[in-house]
């Protein structure tokens, strides 16, 4: 009997699942960050000295001083807080009326899933980074939950979108069909089988949409709509760094690094666990 072949080494690799690894690796530092800013840097990002005004990066600071003459790797440990949360507030709001409302209309049909259809499609249209502008243009106060409720606004239509055609597939899964069959009650046929199959399409998206609402919160304060100081987030960084670009360009250019670093860790996850779901067993 021949032996089996060994598995070679492009085999492993994609059996390692390398955006996912490197996802992990990244939002690892991203959430130590968030929790224990104080671990990186010594440094006080309240604690300014206009002596230091846009002093370039050094060795002990490694991405400099800002106009105020602040650390700006302070400023940004300290500011992922405020963007990450964010981020996971909007995604809390629109994934629960998905869920809720995407799950209804998928399960009932008809008329309410015409109408739903319909207006999804509808407020789709509406680009997010152009619906806050608009938005938020008219207020004078802009908080972290005014800006996370502008987001919500413009978010919710693809999660539903997701979550309503997981509910229709997985009505017509053989499974489902049979517990119908057998009696179970619609509040059974929910929780037991289709939300378990709604809900897993809609946390990979939500993975990579993460990074898309830190970056429409980064292009709304630079614009000037956004967040207001005192306020520290990256798109405050960024807003501060654009009006110095000229003069010192670490200011704009390192906070932003660090900002793709960070999308690029949401949009890695969500395509991880994607290839994860196409090669579990069973698929």
């Amino acid at each position: 009997m021949p032996s089996p072949s060994p598995v070679r080494p492009a085999a492993r690799l994609r059996r390692w699942n390398a955006p996912l690894g490197v996802a992990v690796v990244l939002l690892g530092l991203l959430v130590a960050v968030v929790l224990v800013p104080g671990a990186l840097t010594a440094e006080d990002p309240r604690s300014c000295d206009l002596a230091d005004s846009l002093v370039p990066p050094s060795w002990a600071h490694p991405l400099g001083f800002d106009l105020f003459g602040c650390d700006l790797l302070a400023k940004t440990l300290y500011g992922a807080r405020t963007s990450l949360l964010l981020a996971v507030s909007v995604l809390a709001l629109t994934g629960l009326l998905a869920v809720v409302l995407g799950t209804f209309a998928g399960y009932t049909g008809g008329l309410l899933d015409g109408v739903v259809s319909r207006v999804t499609d509808v407020w789709s249209g509406i680009p997010l980074v152009l619906g806050g502008v608009v938005l938020l243009s008219a207020t004078d106060r802009r908080g972290v939950w005014q800006v996370v409720a502008v987001l919500a606004v413009f978010s919710w239509p693809p999660m539903l979108r997701i979550v309503r055609a997981s509910t229709r597939q997985a009505l017509a899964l053989e499974y489902v069909t049979a517990a119908r069959a057998l009696g179970a009650g619609p509040g059974r046929l929910l929780t037991r089988h289709v939300l378990p199959s709604a809900v897993r399409p809609l946390l990979v998206f939500a993975s990579a949409y993460a990074g898309v609402l830190i970056s429409a919160e980064a292009v709304l304060t630079f614009a000037g709509v956004g967040l207001q100081r005192p306020t520290e987030s990256w798109g405050i960084l960024l807003q501060q760094g654009g009006e110095v670009a000229s003069r010192a360009p670490h200011a704009l250019v390192l906070p932003s690094l660090v900002l793709v670093a960070a999308v690029a860790a949401f949009v890695l996850l969500g395509e991880g666990l994607r290839a994860a779901g196409r090669t579990a067993p069973g698929r």
